[in-house]
């Protein structure tokens, strides 16, 4: 039997908090791996201790900078006293001499992003611009600190591997179709009453949280284009978020996309549902006719194999990464071009045959994805570092 200590204390949103809410149960029920998990934030209070699983509570300071250089110090300790035979670090930084083998799951891409650099001078957001850049002084040097850095996507991990010259190995990420689709309730009472309010349009659904990675403005401009091309008909862009700064996470400002959809006189086309809760997501997928992602940088994309799962044709810009992950069942445009992003939606809102296809090829490709697979490829790769360790 393996002992694996997880650091997660940077898992409190977004892909960090999927990741554990996915593999923790998985570790839990297997006789061959005991798990030591260092917790904090979301995940206190919903994941118990049991027999294979031990909790440490980490009394992190607010902030990755602060959260990096006490895991350093505290954290070598806690893995001496665990007994653990593998460290794994969730939260893209490495700790420098573990006293264990350590694999870094590294799934940051902006750290490696020009696209996303060059965005933040062009906003003036120049705070951010030098944080990132700390940041990612930081993760070059955890991948070439870890025994070994898993990606979750082999495009991601070709950018690692160029980036910092060290190996990066490819272990995707997981969909999990049982647990997705089970939860039976149904969409919030508002929610719902927003979207009957845009029955006959052509929903166009994007599933994220705002910032500037994700490319809002390129999406709305392309809508406002939509919205010409497809008269008399009318289109709705569905958002899981709100195009107000304070109501997302992170230090992004929303002001200037919330102003261009006033500038372009979409206010009625863009419709900002908020946080949809996760339970009830598949029942949007379902009341959309397209997926749309501009994202222009990207590491896995779960909303993507989300919607393929949902039966969604997906539109996608034109990154390795989502060509990587939905492959034929996806139509591609030019990351920064709304002329483009809008063809393509034009295209398939015209091929009832084309759509069908698109169907068919993502509800088949969203099964290579799973967790299970996951968690094997990854506790195989713990071992050969623990028995590579135990050689030396």
């Amino acid at each position: 039997m393996i002992h694996l200590f997880i650091n997660a204390p940077a898992a409190s949103a977004g892909g960090g908090l999927t990741y554990i809410r996915n593999v923790l149960p998985r570790l839990a029920v297997r006789d061959d791996v005991r798990t030591t998990l260092l917790l904090a934030g979301q995940l206190r209070g919903e994941i118990t201790e049991s027999a294979r699983v031990a909790l440490i509570q980490a009394n992190c300071p607010a902030g990755s900078g602060k959260r990096f250089w006490y895991e350093q110090r505290k954290l070598p300790e806690l893995i001496r006293r665990s007994g653990a035979d593998v460290l794994l670090s969730t939260g893209n930084f490495a700790l420098y001499r573990s006293p264990v083998p350590q694999i870094l799951l590294s799934r940051n891409a902006l750290y490696t992003s020009s696209d996303f650099l060059r965005d933040l001078r062009d906003r003036g957001d120049y705070r951010l611009w030098l944080d990132t850049k700390v940041k990612a002084t930081l993760a070059r040097w955890s991948v070439r600190a870890a025994d070994c850095t898993v990606a979750p996507s082999e495009a991601f991990a070709s950018d690692l591997r160029r980036w910092t010259g060290n190996d990066v190995v490819c272990i995707h990420h997981g969909f999990d179709h049982e647990s997705f689709f089970h939860d039976r309730a149904p969409l919030p009472p508002d929610v719902q009453e927003r979207l009957a309010a845009t029955e006959g349009a052509l929903r166009v659904l994007f599933v994220s949280h705002y910032n500037y990675y994700r490319n809002f403005e390129t999406l709305i401009r392309g809508v406002a284009i939509l919205k010409k091309k497809l008269h008399p008909r009318t289109v709705r862009l569905i958002l899981t978020c709100k195009l107000i700064s304070k109501d997302n996470p992170g230090d992004y400002h929303a002001d200037a996309a919330a102003e261009l959809v006033r500038q372009l006189k979409l206010r009625e086309e863009v419709v900002e549902l908020g946080a949809v809760p996760y339970i009830s997501l598949h029942h949007l997928y379902r009341a959309c006719d397209l997926y749309v992602t501009p994202a222009y940088a990207e590491t896995f994309a779960h909303p993507l194999v989300e919607a393929m799962a949902s039966g969604l044709p997906v539109i996608a810009s034109d990154l390795p990464v989502h060509r990587e992950i939905c492959g034929d069942a996806a139509l591609y445009f030019s990351r920064f071009s709304p002329e483009s992003l809008a063809e393509r939606i034009m295209q398939a809102s015209r091929s009832t045959e084309q759509v069908a296809d698109m169907r068919a090829l993502g509800m088949a490709r969203s099964r290579d994805f799973s967790w299970d697979k996951h968690v094997d490829e990854l506790l195989q790769l713990a071992r050969r570092l623990a028995k590579t360790c135990a050689d030396d």
